[in-house]
This record gives C-alpha cells, structure tokens and sequence, in this order.
C-alpha cells in the first residue's frame, strides 16, 4: 500500500513538520521482525526512551491480508531496539518476544504478522505491549468487537483509536472522514450519468482535491477547490462534469487527494434497473434501489416482515448445512439482495441472495451450504438481513446441534423445537413422535402389554394421554408426570390399563382430548412372539422373532447389536470447568514409558487445535506445559490456514492428523492427512511438515462430509493375515512401499461410511490408496487400531446411535473377500451413555487392565453438559 506524507503529532511532543517518506536502512539482526517502511518526520531533538516511543498504532483482528496483524510506531526521530518487549493479546500464558535485533525506524512503523506472534485476534480481546520483565507495560488496546476495518489511532501514535476509515498496514493511519460512495447512474439518467457522494459524520467534510475514476486510470475527475459536503449531505457529480461515462460493467473508486488513498469503491457487472445505491444510506451495501433519488436519500424498498427463519440444520445431512425460510404472507416476496449471515458479519459470512429470488405464498426457500460458502456450527446463528446488510429481518440462535434440526412448529409462527424428521424445503415435522412399537395379546410376562416408543431427540410428556384397543370405551389415561425419554420406551402392562388384549383387536393411543388419534395398530390374530415396528420406531409392524419387552424389536433380517464390551455406566472425563469449546473430535492414547497413565492426543476441529491431556486424580486435563493448555492451533506446511483436525494418531513424537478441509476456505473439500513433529513445536502454533492430499483418490463428497477418523496399522500385522493391496492385484508386500514408515494408514469418510487404506511416502509426499471398504455404517466418525488384540474399530455418531463395528482381515482361503477387511462384530454404545454426537475413540493399553476391563474415552462434538470427554471401560479380551 502507498504510503501517505502527511501526519499528526501530539502537542505533547512538540509540533511536527512534513517531510518525504523514506526506507530506514539500519540493519537488522538475522530473525529479527521484518520492518515495513518508515516516513520522515522532524521531531524536538529530545531522545525518547521505547516507553515513551513506542505504542500500538493500528489492530486487525479479522483475518487481514495475510491475517491478523499489530502495527506499532515509533515517535521518536531516532531508530529504537525492542529486543524481548513481549507482544499479548488477553491471554498472558501466549507471549511473543520480540527477536535480538528488531528496530522499529525513527519516525516509523513495525508490523507484527499473526504467522510470527503464532496466535489470532478475537472479536473480544486486546493487544499489549510489555517490557522484557514481562510485568511492565508499555501500551495496550482492548475491544469487544472486530472492526469493519481497523482499529486505529489517530493521529497516529497519539490519538485514541477508533475505526479507520481505510486500512493502512505499515503506514500512516487514514484519520480523514469516511465519505461513501452512496448511489450510481451508469445507464444514462438525466440527463446521463452520475455519481452520489455521501457525508456520512456530523460535521462539513472538505472533499478539495478528491479524485473520482471509473475502472480505468486514465479517466481521472480531480474535484474542485472549495467543494464541501455538508453534515450528513450529498455531492452529485454528473456525467458533464466527470467527463466520461459509465458502463454496463465499470467501477466507481474515490480517492483522498493524494491520488492514491482508496476511500471507497464500488463494481457492477451490468447496470442496474434503477440505480446502484446504499441501504441505508452511507453505511449499508449497493444494492439496486427501488428508485432514483439523485441528491436525496435513497429509496430502500422497505425489508419484508413476512419472511422467517423456519428450520436449520446445523450437522449437515448429505448436502451440508442449510437454513430454510417461510413466507408467512399471501403475497410472493422477493428477496433479492437480501444478506445471510451466520453470528459472524465479516464479508466471508455475508451472503447476498442472487436476483430473482423470490418465496411464493406459504412458500419455503432453502439456502444450502454450498450456495453460502460456509458451515454452521454450535452455538451460532441464522440470521437475514435487507439489501445492504444493516437491517436485520430474522434470526434463530441455538446452542448444541439438533439430533434431527431445529424447526417452527407450527410452520412460520410457532416456537422452535427440535424436529421429529428433517423436512427442508418442505412443511416441519411437528407431529408427536410417540409411536406404538410392540404389541404382546397373547398372555406375556405378566400378562398383555403395550409398548410406546419416543423417536424423538426430546422427552416427551404423555400426561393425560389415552390408551384404549377396539373398545371406544373410556379407555386408560396415562398419569400425571408420565414421560418418555428420547429414543426411549414406556411399556403399558395389563395390570394399568385393566384389560386384556384379544385375537382380533387394535392398540391406540389418543391426546390428552381422548379425540385426536396419535397411532395405532390392528390384528386379526395373535402373534406367535410380538408385532412390532421393523425398523423399531418406525417401520411397519410384523411378527418379531423375540419379545423385546421396553428394548429394540428383533426384526427378522435385521443385523443385531450385541450388548457393549464393558461397563455400562459412563462418568464426565474432565475437571468442571474445563471447556473446549465444543468441536471435538478424534481421541488417541499414547502410553508413555515409565508413567502409570499416558498421555490422550485429541482434536478440534474448529478452530483446528490439538490437545495433549494428562491423568490428574482420574480425570484428563490438558498438560499445563510447553503452551498446551489450550491446545496449540493447526497450520497447512505454507504456515496458513485453519485445519478442520477430524481424526488424530501417533507414531512416537511423530502426530497424524486427518482433516476434511480449511475452515478458511470451508466449502471447499481438502481431504488430507497431516504430519506434525510436537517434540520441536514449542509455541503456540504447530505447522505441518508434510501434506497428503487424498481428495482426488476418494469419491467427491460435501466440504463437510470428508475425512474423519484416522488409525495406522503396522505392516506385520497386515503381512501376516494376508492383507490384499487393491492396487497391485495381489497380497500387500511392504517392499513396494518402501519409505511408508513401516504401515498403512486407515481413513473413514463421513459421507459414504467408507475405510481408505493408503500407503504414504515420507519422503517424495506421494500416496497409494490400497483398498477401500465399508465401515457397517453410512457414516462413519473414527477408526481406531487395538495392536495389542489386533482389533479394527469403527465409530458412528448419533446418526447411527453411538453403535460401534468390529472389522478383521478374512484369511478364510477361496473365500471371496480373503485378505480384505470385514465387519466381525457389531456393538450398541453402552446403555448409560446418552445418544451423543461421539466423534472421537480410543482406550488405554492392556497394562490398565483391571477386572477385565481398561479405561475408555469418547469425545463429544457438542460438548454436551459443557464436557467434552466421558470415560467408560472396554474388555481386555478378544472377541
């Protein structure tokens, strides 16, 4: 960026005078922060110390170019040494000291990249600047929320700071008003084109000087001596005046009088209907207006009250996230221009609805996360804004995700609940989601009964409700403080209601005004076991193979899980208080030599962090060393980015790290494995040294639907079951791979419920994908390898009721799947542990075996209570 020749000084230090800018050359020592320029200033002759010097001058905390950033200056008119002057943002455990040999230049500016502070600015924080003693501070700047901008003083160095008109890293602030471009006539007006200033402060602006062009430097319009704009006023400036005319895809760019400071600017790709201009006026977007109003305030079509937010799905179902709105009216709206955000207002969670979007008469629209370009996640927002983004017209706000999704029931106007069934672009699920699910008529244990059954993500309350067979009879009512859990059983025995069930009867259940049907079943005869629903909660009913009296029907055909392979019971696995912040994913645990426990790597996938957690009195808390309390934050190799951290495991100091994409870039798919070295990462940053990027080796799936677990197997154990490497037609010889460390990498896909196995070249960065097969579920969250029982697990989430496989090589000889992995055994999750959003796996080494049983560890993506780790036990024998 140019830099400007003019700046202010405080009185304090004296009056300053203009000079030219100029490179300051005193050398630096080798590391040393980069400087970035200096201007020349003339200054009293007094040397000033860097306590009295040096201060904060401009803050970006909203992902700048190329990310976060703190630019300091130096008021002095001699170069100053701040070697070890520590930079902190809110948290004091993350300080960057400055390397030997860094200079701020006289009269200069110094800027301090997140790449090398190792750390990124929040929406609530604040910059200091301490002394080598780390106790003395020099300066500091607090916020609480990001700038559209900067932050930045001015004048620079003395001021106080407030939000900058421009962005001017390394250089003098933009202290000057604001002015807006506020309204465009590119296609002839009267009586042509035009161009509308607006003063947006409370008090007269001086735009003498000020440069207008179009998208071609040399039609310059320099604005004449003398030209004001008055407090909250309009400048026009017509086509006659410019002296050039506007195109169907142009540009309008302002400029301070220097020619070269970019004030404001504006592109379109065709005219508008009426003309471009802001809503509201100066300080929301261009949009097209709903008329011309040259010189006047704009005519902003006044934003829809009808249209609400009407269900979300915030976990992604197989076409990502989406937010579906609802026209409460009986007229069609139309939303063009109209902007979506999530809790987020930067540009890159600002999407503008494209032209000729409308929503018919108790109409639905569906915005898919492909269309607005990035996820949603817990605790956020949806949020729809008029044309210009300032006026907010509806919004939903919610905590955890929703098992199924959040949604108004009834439709458009009542409460949001969680929904029985996602129904996006279609009217709510709203119905009760009680069913009938098992029918005994032929003298159970102790006699007939009735068993409901509650599909729904909430506890549903049945006070008051009836139940009654063939008989409309006054029936049973269901007692007060009668409830059904979520995914839970009420079972209604002969003895409550006082009748028995016959041969040829029905089973109904009616609301609470004994009128309105809610289900019901009819027989002809009795059933040689049960009827019930196959698939439980849901299917049609047939005869079961076996009561299930208040569990799961026994279907005929129907894959069974057994009972889980250890306690049932499941305990909180961190200390109250310890929040991750949600978004935990994969778990792995390294046993540490000459330590009772080891040590449990897990990850987050947003912001993308690692953790390293250690045993304290039983519960695991995050090694307080070495930065890793909060984790340290992932990087692509280039130093950039902000990996989604899906799956995690170890080979010594050496962490493998499986992500599905950037969260910078977060509708774009980037299936990768990661290779991080923490025994030489000490900040608070780690950087990868090494990328796979197996997007293209696996079937295209959504941004967030990629990768997930990731496990390694050793080469001998897969030689000696006679492992088939799908890529040489034959049994997998580790000698074709011969720099891949000694084992294959095992990676589970999100979207289709698939294991990739690759073989991966430390050295060239080249990968082979081996085989690829199904996990026993459509989706899957992690894998994991038990080397000790030479045991494969695969884990799935809530979407499949926390149910984990149990997968083994087939060494059966003529057998069509010999040397390929398939599922052995099938696990329910154990009955204490809730249906969480478990994404991540892992259990101690056979040496904490006690009874049997060794510790076992689930990771929660929804941090469900405010924990993000429970503990429970898994068997220490095979299967």
């Amino acid at each position: 960026m140019t830099r400007r020749t003019l700046r202010t000084a405080s009185a304090a230090l004296g009056m300053l005078a203009l000079a030219s800018c100029a490179q300051d050359t005193a050398s630096t020592a080798p590391g040393a922060v980069r400087n970035t320029g200096a201007e020349q200033v003339e200054l009293a002759p007094a040397a000033l110390t860097v306590a009295e010097a040096i201060r904060i001058n401009e803050v970006e905390s909203n992902q700048g170019t190329p990310g976060d950033w703190v630019e300091l200056v130096n008021l002095s008119n001699e170069p100053l040494d701040i070697s070890g002057y520590r930079l902190k943002d809110n948290d004091n455990s993350r300080p960057f000291a400055f390397p030997s040999g860094t200079i701020v230049p006289a009269n200069g500016f110094l800027v301090v990249e997140e790449a090398q502070f190792d750390y990124g600015l929040g929406a609530n924080d604040m910059v200091r600047l301490f002394a080598p003693d780390n106790v003395t501070i020099i300066d500091s700047y607090a916020w609480t929320a990001h700038a559209s901008t900067t932050y930045a003083r001015c004048p620079d160095g003395t001021g106080a700071f407030g939000t900058a008109s421009t962005v001017t890293k390394g250089a003098a602030n933009d202290c000057g008003a604001a002015i807006k471009i506020n309204e465009i006539e590119s296609s002839g007006g009267t009586p042509g084109d035009w161009i509308e200033l607006y003063n947006p402060t409370n008090s007269v602006v001086n735009v003498s000087g000020y440069v207008v062009k179009d998208s071609d430097d040399t039609h310059v319009y320099v604005i004449p001596t003398g030209t004001t704009i008055a407090a909250q006023g309009y400048l026009v400036i017509d086509e006659s005046s410019l002296g050039f005319g506007l195109g169907g895809e142009d540009a309008v760019r302002l400029f301070r009088a220097n020619g070269t400071t970019l004030v404001d600017s504006y592109n379109w790709t065709a005219h508008a209907a009426t003309t471009y201009g802001r809503c509201p006026d100066g300080t929301g977007s261009l949009v097209n207006t709903a008329a011309s109003t040259k010189g006047t305030a704009n005519n902003c079509a006044a934003a829809t009250t009808a249209v609400v937010i009407n269900e979300v799905e915030s976990n992604g179902d197989p076409a990502g996230d989406w937010v579906e709105f609802y026209n409460t009216s009986a007229a069609t709206v139309d939303l063009s221009g109209y902007v979506f955000r999530d809790n987020q207002d930067g540009s890159d969670h600002s999407y503008v609805i494209p032209t000729g979007t409308t929503i018919a008469p108790g109409g639905f629209l569906v915005l898919l996360e492909s269309q607005f370009g990035y996820g949603l996640g817990t605790d956020d927002s949806a949020r729809l804004f008029a044309p210009g983004g300032a006026t907010l017209v509806a919004s939903y706000s919610w905590g955890p995700h929703a098992a199924t999704t959040y949604a108004r029931c009834p439709d458009g106007t009542g409460e949001f609940r969680t929904s029985t069934t996602s129904t996006r672009g279609a009217a709510n699920d709203c119905a009760v989601s009680v069913r009938i699910n098992e029918v005994e008529s032929n003298g159970g244990t102790p006699g007939d009964w009735v068993e409901l059954f509650n599909a729904g993500a909430t506890t549903v309350d049945l006070s008051g409700y009836v139940f009654r067979d063939n008989n409309n009879a006054a029936g049973y009512v269901l007692p007060s403080g009668t409830t059904i859990a979520a995914n839970g059983y009420l079972v209604l025995e002969e003895a409550q209601f006082g009748f028995g069930l016959g041969g040829g009867d029905a089973a109904r259940l009616f609301a609470p005004d004994g009128t309105t049907l809610i289900d019901s079943y009819v027989w002809t005869a009795h059933a040689s076991t049960t009827y019930g629903r196959c698939v439980n909660g849901s299917g049609a009913f047939t005869t079961t193979t076996a009561p299930t009296k208040g569990a799961a029907n026994a279907c005929p055909g129907e894959i069974v899980y057994s009972a889980w392979p250890g306690d049932q019971t499941i305990s909180n696995a961190t200390p109250a208080g310890t929040v991750f912040g949600g978004n935990m994913s994969g778990l792995f645990y390294q046993p540490q030599s000459g330590m009772a426990t080891g040590v449990v790597w897990a990850v987050r996938n947003g912001p993308g962090a690692l953790f390293r957690l250690t045993n304290v009195g039983g519960l695991w808390t995050p090694k307080a060393a070495r930065t890793w309390t909060n984790g340290k934050l992932l990087r692509y190799p280039d130093g950039a980015g902000d990996v989604d951290a899906e799956g995690v495991t170890a080979v010594g100091s050496n962490i493998y790290v499986s992500a599905e994409r950037n969260n910078a870039s977060s509708s774009v798919s980037r299936n990768s494995i990661l290779l991080f070295d923490v025994s030489v990462e000490t900040g608070a940053t780690l950087v990868a040294k090494r990328e796979w990027n197996i997007t293209s080796s696996i079937a295209a799936n959504g941004a967030n639907l990629g990768l997930e677990g990731i496990t390694r197997i050793p080469d001998a154990f897969l030689v000696a079951r006679g492992f088939y490497d799908e890529s040489k037609g034959r049994a997998y010889n580790p000698a074709d791979y011969p720099n891949s460390n000694g084992g294959v990498f095992f990676v589970g896909v999100e979207g289709t419920g698939q294991i990739h196995a690759f073989a991966l070249d430390h050295v060239s960065g080249g990968f082979t994908r081996l085989a690829s097969f199904t996990s026993g579920f459509a989706s899957i969250m992690d894998v994991t390898f038990d080397a000790e029982l030479g045991q494969f697990w695969a884990v799935c989430d809530d979407t499949c009721q926390g149910r984990m496989t149990n997968l083994r090589i087939d060494t059966q000889a003529g057998s069509p799947t010999q040397g390929r992995f398939v599922v052995s055994q099938r696990f329910e999750r154990p009955t204490g542990m809730p249906n969480l959003n478990n994404e991540g796996f892992t259990f101690a080494p056979l040496a904490e075996c006690v009874g049997g049983k060794r510790p076992a560890l689930w990771a929660d993506d929804g941090e469900t209570g405010g924990f993000s780790l429970r503990l429970g036990t898994v068997t220490c024998t095979p299967f």
